[in-house]
């Protein structure tokens, strides 16, 4: 089969990855408008369960991305010094120019070619990849049939998607509120959510480690905030500034940084659907197809996921209408719910400068620990013994015993999948006993049983194994705020993406059934 991919990003080479793993005599070309290494953002963060699909459809590249990742464990939720709020949980972050590179090695290591620097603007571009060589290639050359498969990765504002006239059925929704991606060189080993007030309104950010010295801050705020802090006129070193004085106590005096190479900017938030992800052999993959918002911390996952399960489908059916069609109907009815979690995420940061202002009526201000917990419980209602594990959590010593859970869960899901053991000596390290090893595994079992009753899952059949592509909803590692950061989700951050504490995230997910053990935990900007 020929298939050509628009878009060098984590979809794209994912899937091409995926396809050529599953059928080498496939001929795949990815194009990408970048020079190599031009790539935006800082780090992106994921979890438990994308590793379990990641070393069970590629362990090579699966192998690299682990070891280029940074472990965050725990979420603090700051509303100024001395008011913290502290969630369980833990996730991994890797600098998303790391997890480029490592794609597109593997990637050309599988025989796949990968272009750099050339664009795809209009239908004729894509009837050109039609000539030989695909991407090199000028008419004149010799000839062949256009691909049998053109898939768009090209992002949210994908020029593929465009080049139809409307027939993927694209809605889109902007939010009101700005963010932008920055980066810092304090480290957090936590995944935290900052809060400052200022004269002109409330701006808070999102910051995880996404290196062994740096970190990614994203910084929102309402659209009010922003205007009278003259963010519309100010930019560059004047806004880095004036942000970095802002978050000075929690950035500990470090300063707010952008990428020279691509400067950072302003944007609002959007939200983009399609009633459709196929027209005729052309397919939409990962933002270009949908998006969620940043709270959740599940775009890069849910991307490559995408890619696991279109290359399977590909794969079962053996020609591209069959394999397409069930992608679309199954991708939207696993997608829905969690971007219907996503908007309800993203409408109550819109709206937490009302109720960080109606809470700071009195004479210390809101309470961290209840603000915290709105935050996890804002996509859905939570049973009533939450509140009270919420609460618990704040005692230290309860949170150091959970942290131990989480690590024995960790170390159990890493051995399990067939990583080299990684945990640091000390307390939380590895057990030194087959006693101890049977004690953690026990304790990951039971942990995560929950996870495993409240999986809905589809079941298929993969090469290797089967593959499950299910709608998870799950409290496995993930922090308050949804994506990016957990708190409730991680990036996701209390009820993003992913959460712990109590915040819960639905997500897409397409991994190898197991014959035994623990489910696998549920994640994902």
């Amino acid at each position: 089969m020929r298939i050509v991919c628009v878009g060098g990003g984590p979809a794209g080479l994912y899937f091409a990855i995926s396809a050529k793993r599953r059928d080498a005599g496939h001929e795949i070309t990815v194009i990408d408008r970048d020079p190599p290494g031009a790539t935006y953002g800082w780090g992106v963060v994921y979890w438990d369960n994308l590793l379990d699909v990641l070393f069970r459809n590629d362990p090579v590249s699966a192998r690299e991305i682990r070891a280029a990742s940074t472990l965050w464990q725990e979420q603090d939720i700051s509303l100024g010094p001395g008011r913290v709020a502290q969630f369980a949980g833990y996730g991994f972050s890797v600098q998303r120019a790391a997890l480029l590179d490592i794609l597109t090695r593997r990637a050309i290591e599988l025989g796949i070619h990968v272009e750099h620097g050339r664009d795809i603007t209009d239908l004729a571009d894509l009837a050109a990849l039609g000539w030989r060589g695909g991407a090199g290639t000028r008419p004149g050359d010799e000839p062949r049939p256009a691909p049998d498969l053109v898939v768009g990765a090209d992002g949210a504002n994908s020029r593929v998607r465009s080049m139809f006239d409307g027939r993927f059925g694209t809605s889109t929704d902007v939010g009101a509120n700005q963010y932008i991606w920055l980066g810092t060189r304090r480290h957090f080993d936590r995944f935290t959510f900052a809060f400052e007030r200022t004269p002109s309104g409330w701006v808070w950010f999102h910051a995880y480690p996404s290196g062994a010295d740096v970190s990614t801050c994203i910084v929102e705020c309402s659209p009010r905030t922003w205007e009278r802090l003259g963010f519309a006129i100010s930019s560059g070193p004047e806004m880095l500034r004036t942000l970095s004085d802002i978050f000075a106590v929690p950035l500990a005096g470090h300063g707010l940084t952008d990428n020279p190479r691509r400067p950072a900017r302003w944007q609002r938030f959007t939200q983009v659907r399609n009633q459709h992800w196929s027209v005729g052999n052309t397919v939409l993959l990962g933002d270009a197809a949908h998006t969620t918002h940043f709270t959740l911390g599940s775009g890069t996952t849910l991307a490559m996921i995408d890619g696991v399960m279109l290359a399977q489908m590909l794969h079962e059916h053996g020609a591209v209408a069959p394999a397409l069609a069930q992608f679309d109907h199954e991708g939207h009815a696993a997608l829905e719910p969690l971007q219907a979690r996503a908007r309800t995420s993203m409408s109550w940061f819109e709206r937490v400068d009302a109720l960080l202002d109606r809470e700071a009526v009195g004479a210390t201000g809101a309470d961290p620990v209840e603000f915290a917990y709105a935050m996890a419980t804002r996509q859905s209602d939570q049973p009533p013994w939450s509140y009270q594990a919420h609460r618990a959590m704040q005692v230290p010593a309860l949170r150091r015993a959970r942290r131990w859970l989480d690590t024995s869960v960790r170390w159990y899901l890493a051995r399990r999948r067939g990583e080299p053991a990684r945990l640091a000596a000390g307390p939380f390290g590895p057990p030194a006993t087959r006693a101890d090893s049977a004690t953690l595994a026990d304790s990951a079992t039971r942990a995560d049983s929950a996870t495993r009753a409240e999986a809905r899952a589809v079941t298929r059949t993969n090469p290797d194994a089967q593959v499950r592509v299910r709608a998870e909803r799950t409290d496995a590692g993930r922090g308050p705020g949804g994506e990016p950061a957990p708190a409730g989700s991680a990036a996701g951050s209390a009820g993003g993406d992913g959460g712990s504490g109590g915040n819960r995230g639905y997500e897409k997910v397409s991994q190898p059934a197991r014959t035994g053990g623990p489910g696998a935990r549920s994640a994902g900007s």
